[in-house]
C-alpha cells in the first residue's frame, strides 16, 4: 500500500446522503419551528456551543424526551465544575431506550461459543421489568449500587435498565479483569446486589470464575444477594452464606415495567478511569446528561436510525459499551459480541459484520491497524453491502489506517474517526455525515462540545498544535466523583491547569476548515530541545516498517532535565533488532520528523503494556524508567498484559 498523506480527500457524502441523514433533517426542523437557519455545519457548530440553552432545549424537543416534571430553566448554572442542567426536570434513562416495545429486533448476541440471537424490544422490556421486580424484592431502592461482573451479553443490558428503572446505580466490569481491580472498583462504592457469570470464553479457552466470585463476596461484605448467571456452564456450582438467586429465576416471574421518575442529576452509572496510577476515579454520570448527549451524538454524528444495526467492539468495561446501548433509545438494533476479535482469526467481526448484517461497525484503532498489517481484504471474501459506516476510537488512526478501510473494506463507506472519553462517556471530536472524510483527521467538533486547542499561555489557536480544552459544559460531564465530597480530586483532575476550563489531557490540532487531529496524550509529549511532539506521529513512522509489528516511545525528561529518548518495538516473527533495521528507524525517524526525534536507544521486548481497554501504557512506563517503583506506578490488575512491565522495571 502506498503511503498516504494526512489531509487526503479520501470521502464525500453524495446529495441524497446528505439529504437524508439525520443532521439535516434537524436543521429543516430548526428551520421551521425556530426559526434558525444555518448555511453550514461549522455556522451551526458555532450556534450551538454558544447559545447553549436553546441549543439543548431544541435537543430535548426535537427527541420529544419524556418527562412526569418540566424543566425550569434549561441551563441554571452555566460554571465549569458545577453547570446545573434542566433542574426541575425528572425522568429516566431506561425509559428511554425502552420507548420501542414491539418485535422489531433491540439485540442481535453472538459469542464464540454461541449462535447469533435475537431478543425483540417486547422481549427487553419483559425480561427487564421481570429482573427489576427482582431486585426490587431483593431491597434494593432508589441510589443503592448494583454492579455486574459480566461480559458483553444480554444479562449485563437487562441488569442496567433494570437498575437504572428503579432509580438505583449500576456498575460494570468484565470478568476478565484481574480480581484485584475489580475489588479496587467495587468496593468504593458499596453495592448492595452483585450481578455475575460463573465465567467465560476467550480466545478458545474457557475460564471459570466461580473461585474470583467468592474472593469477590469475601472483599464486599456490603453485598447482600448474588444474582449468579448460569455462561461457561448450565449448571454451575457455587454457594455463599449470603442468599445466591440464579437469573433464570429473576426472569420466570412477569412483572409490570414500573419505572421511576429522578431528577435530571440523579446518578445512573459509575464508570471508572483505568487506574494506572492510583485507585481507579469512580466517575458518576446523570440520568438527564447522559440521555441528551447520546441522542445529540448517536443520531446527528453517528446518523443512527431505526433500520441500523450498530455494533462496537467493546467489553462491558469500556464507556463505548454505554454509548452503544444507549442507542436503543433511537429503536436501532445494538449487535453484542462477547470474543475474542481475533478468534479463530482475524477476521471474526467482519464475518459477525456479514452475518448479522451489521450497517455501523466500530473497533479501536489498533483493530483496524492490525487488521492492515495482516493483510486482510474483508470487502473482498465477504457480502459488507449492509455496512455503511465504520467507527475507529481509543487512538489516533494514523492516514494509512483511513486508506486501508477505504481500499480493503469498502470504498463508499463513511469512515468516522473519533475522540472523547470515559468522563464525559462521549466523543467531543468525531464524525459528521454531511462532511467529507479526509485521511487522518477527525471530521468536526462536535454539537454542543466547545472543543479548542490551547498554546501554553491558554490561548486558543488554529493550524497549530495545543492542548485540547473545553471552554463552555456539556451536560454529560461528571456529576461528581464518589467518594470525593468535596470535589478536589475532580477538579485537580480537569481544571487544575486552566480553572474553569476542562483539560482533558490530549494534544490537538483544529484546522481552518474545522476538522482535527489528534496527537497522543500531551502528559506523554516527545519534547526535545524545545520541540514538542505527540506520540502518535512518532508511531506512525515507526510502525509503517515491515518488521515492526508495535512499538512504544518514551521520553525520560522531566523538571527541566533532558532525559533520553528510549524506544521500544515489538518484532514481527523471524525478524531481528539488527544494525540494519536500527540505522532505518534512525533515517526514517530523522527524515520525517526531525533529527532531535531520532531515539537514544532501540530495544526490542515482548510486548507493549496496554490497558485493559487497549491503550498504550505510556506515562506509567515513563515514570518507571525515571526510578519509580512499578507498584507506585501502575496497578497490574489494570493491564491486559501485566507481565510486560519486567522488562522496564529491569532496564530501570
Amino acid at each position: 500500500m502506498v503511503a498516504i498523506e494526512e489531509g487526503t480527500l479520501l470521502w464525500q457524502p453524495s446529495e441524497e446522503q446528505i439529504a437524508r441523514s439525520n443532521l439535516t433533517q434537524y436543521q429543516r426542523w430548526l428551520e421551521r419551528t425556530q426559526g434558525f437557519r444555518f448555511d453550514s455545519y461549522g455556522d451551526l457548530w458555532r450556534w450551538s456551543v454558544t447559545d447553549l440553552e436553546a441549543f439543548w432545549a431544541s435537543i430535548w424537543d426535537y427527541f420529544q424526551v419524556e418527562a412526569s416534571k418540566p424543566y425550569t430553566q434549561v441551563l441554571g448554572r452555566r460554571a465549569m465544575p458545577g453547570a446545573e442542567w434542566f433542574p426541575g426536570a425528572e425522568l429516566n434513562y431506561a425509559a428511554h431506550m425502552l420507548r420501542r416495545r414491539d418485535d422489531h429486533p433491540a439485540v442481535l448476541f453472538k459469542s464464540e461459543s454461541r449462535p447469533l440471537r435475537m431478543l425483540t424490544f417486547a422481549e427487553l422490556s419483559r425480561q427487564t421489568a421481570s429482573v427489576a421486580a427482582g431486585l426490587r424484592r431483593m431491597g434494593v431502592r432508589r441510589g443503592d449500587r448494583v454492579v455486574g461482573c459480566l461480559p458483553n451479553i444480554p444479562e449485563a443490558l437487562i441488569g442496567l435498565l433494570a437498575t437504572a428503572s428503579l432509580g438505583a446505580i449500576w456498575s460494570c466490569c468484565p470478568p476478565e479483569f484481574g480480581t484485584a481491580s475489580v475489588i479496587d472498583r467495587f468496593r468504593q462504592i458499596e453495592p448492595r446486589v452483585l450481578i455475575a457469570v460463573d465465567g467465560y470464553q476467550y480466545n478458545g479457552r474457557p475460564f471459570d470464575r466461580t473461585g474470583v466470585l467468592g474472593d469477590l463476596l469475601q472483599a464486599l461484605p456490603t453485598v447482600e444477594a448474588t444474582v449468579l448467571v448460569p455462561y461457561l456452564a448450565d449448571d454451575p456450582s457455587f454457594s455463599s452464606n449470603r442468599p445466591v438467586i440464579r437469573w433464570e429465576s429473576l426472569l420466570s416471574e412477569p412483572a409490570e415495567l414500573a419505572i421511576e421518575p429522578v431528577p435530571f442529576d440523579h446518578p445512573l452509572w459509575i464508570l471508572y478511569s483505568s487506574g494506572t496510577t492510583d485507585l481507579p476515579k469512580a466517575i458518576v454520570h446523570g440520568h438527564g446528561g447522559t440521555l441528551l448527549e447520546q441522542l445529540k451524538s448517536l443520531a446527528f454524528h453517528l446518523d443512527l436510525t431505526p433500520d441500523d444495526r450498530f455494533f462496537w467492539f467493546t467489553t462491558t468495561g469500556w464507556m463505548m459499551w454505554n454509548k452503544m446501548v444507549s442507542a436503543l433509545s433511537l429503536g436501532t438494533t445494538i449487535v453484542l459480541y462477547d470474543g475474542s476479535p481475533a478468534y479463530p482469526d482475524l477476521s471474526a467481526l467482519w464475518r459477525l459484520a456479514e452475518e448479522a448484517q451489521i450497517t455501523n461497525l466500530g473497533a479501536g484503532a489498533p483493530f483496524h491497524m492490525s487488521c492492515l498489517r495482516a493483510g486482510l481484504r474483508p470487502g473482498e471474501q465477504l457480502d459488507l453491502h449492509a455496512l455503511r459506516a465504520i467507527g475507529s476510537t481509543g487512538a489516533p488512526l494514523p492516514p494509512e489506517g483511513y486508506q486501508w478501510v477505504h481500499d480493503a473494506v469498502k470504498r463508499d463507506v463513511h469512515l468516522g474517526s473519533s475522540s472523547g472519553g470515559t468522563d464525559l462517556c462521549t466523543a467531543f471530536v468525531g464524525p459528521c455525515p454531511i462532511l467529507p472524510v479526509h485521511a487522518g483527521e477527525l471530521q468536526a467538533r462536535a454539537l454542543g462540545a466547545k472543543v479548542e486547542a490551547f498554546d501554553p499561555e491558554g490561548r486558543p489557536v488554529i493550524d497549530e498544535v495545543g492542548e485540547l480544552v473545553l471552554t463552555e459544559p456539556l451536560p454529560s460531564m461528571p456529576l461528581y466523583f464518589w467518594n470525593d465530597p468535596d470535589g478536589t480530586r475532580y477538579r485537580e483532575s480537569y481544571f487544575e491547569m486552566y480553572p474553569g476550563v476542562w483539560r482533558h489531557g490530549d494534544w490537538i490540532k483544529i484546522n481552518r476548515r474545522g476538522s482535527c487531529v489528534i496527537y497522543g496524550r500531551s502528559d506523554a509529549t516527545l519534547n526535545r530541545g524545545g520541540v514538542r511532539m505527540g506520540t502518535s506521529e512518532f508511531y506512525r513512522v515507526v510502525e509503517s516498517f515491515p518488521e515492526v509489528v508495535d512499538s512504544l516511545v518514551v521520553d525520560t525528561s522531566h523538571l527541566g532535565v533532558q532525559g533520553r529518548l528510549l524506544l521500544f518495538v515489538v518484532l514481527r516473527d523471524g525478524c531481528a533488532l539488527d544494525d540494519d533495521l536500527k540505522s532505518r528507524l534512525h533515517r526514517a525517524l530523522a527524515q520525517q520528523l526531525s533529527p532531535r526525534h531520532v531515539p537514544d536507544a532501540v530495544h526490542a521486548i515482548d510486548a507493549v503494556p496496554r490497558t485493559l481497554n487497549g491503550k498504550k501504557v505510556e506515562v506509567p512506563v515513563k515514570r518507571i524508567l525515571q526510578g519509580v517503583p512499578v507498584d507506585q506506578t501502575i496497578s497490574r490488575d489494570a493491564l491486559a498484559n501485566p507481565a510486560s512491565l519486567d522488562f522496564f522495571a529491569r532496564l530501570a
